[in-house]
């Protein structure tokens, strides 16, 4: 039996984000995914492995190694691998690259909930954070809403003007609350507990994208924020109840389960339904995502 190996950059150059989207979009019309996550550590390292099997398409198991001390040694923090099985007979079929899953899956993520959710003339968009994945926003962003001018801000401004660099027209922010305000989408990709993107900022027709917060303490955007808008999630049960970002205003009474009102398993739901409402989108980035966006680089890989 032969196991395909796909590596990050000779499988990124196959690759394109609006194919991926639609790739997601149909990943959904199968039956829903179940998924599960487990830990172990040593010390500081950690082994973190999340698995999903979805009925049809197969099953896949991300494994991802944190080892803080690697920059000591020249390696880097994370490692890992997606090992995907036949949905058939349970054989494993390929290894692809832990970054190049876990890049396009989580803008990827956000690009369809743009797609779904922002407005069709959206040309103004802010990226709030200048690291990795805010990187991966500009590209797939910039695939998905081509003639869009783009800003960055980010708390270390080095770090915005590095990635500006990178991107020619990609400009850099000065104040955030201007930013915002000036903005037709916001996509935040930062990894902060205390909420830096204020409701009282938001204007009509916006559209929200909060990618950053991963743990139940985190959140990007303040109570306000949740109350002026319309909620959306790419799945309930990798949100609610793991998720600051959405766990920490249900508990405190600031926005109620009725408010969130789809996932991407309700996709009649998932849609604006004016020009003037703000939507707000949270990108959880379950292991479900990562065996759909396997399975699309597998097949991209397949057909070189």
């Amino acid at each position: 039996m032969s196991i395909e190996m796909v590596p990050f950059a000779e499988g990124e150059k196959l690759l394109d984000w609006v194919a991926l989207t639609q790739a997601l979009e149909a990943g959904h019309r199968l039956p829903e995914a179940e998924i599960g996550d487990t830990f172990l550590y040593r010390g500081k390292d950690t082994l973190l492995s999340r698995a999903a099997w979805i009925d049809g398409m197969g099953i896949a198991v991300k494994s991802a190694t944190i080892f803080p001390d690697n920059p000591l040694g020249g390696k880097p923090v994370v490692g890992g691998g997606v090992s995907l099985y036949s949905d058939t007979d349970g054989s494993l079929e390929a290894i692809v690259d832990f970054h190049l899953v876990t890049k396009w899956k989580t803008a990827g993520d956000s690009l369809l909930g743009a797609l779904k959710l922002a407005r069709k003339d959206s040309r103004k968009i802010l990226i709030i954070g200048a690291g990795t994945v805010g990187r991966a926003l500009r590209q797939a962003y910039g695939a998905g809403f081509p003639e869009a001018e783009f800003t960055v801000w980010n708390r270390t401004r080095a770090n915005a003007e590095a990635m500006a660099a990178e991107y020619p027209g990609l400009k850099v922010a000065e104040s955030l609350e201007a930013a915002v305000k000036e903005a037709d989408i916001i996509t935040s990709a930062t990894m902060v507990t205390e909420p830096n993107l204020l409701g009282a900022w938001l204007q009509p027709g916006q559209h929200i994208d909060l990618i950053g917060a991963y743990r139940p303490d985190m959140r990007e955007a303040d109570d306000e924020a949740l109350r002026r808008a319309r909620l959306f999630v790419d799945s309930y049960h990798t949100t609610i109840g793991h998720i600051g970002e959405i766990e920490i205003p249900l508990q405190t009474g600031v926005i109620h389960r009725d408010d969130l009102i789809a996932d991407y398993y309700k996709p009649d739901k998932m849609q604006r339904r004016s020009d003037d409402e703000i939507t707000l989108f949270k990108n959880g980035g379950g292991a479900h995502l990562d065996l759909m966006t396997s399975r699309y680089i597998l097949q991209a890989w397949r057909a070189r």
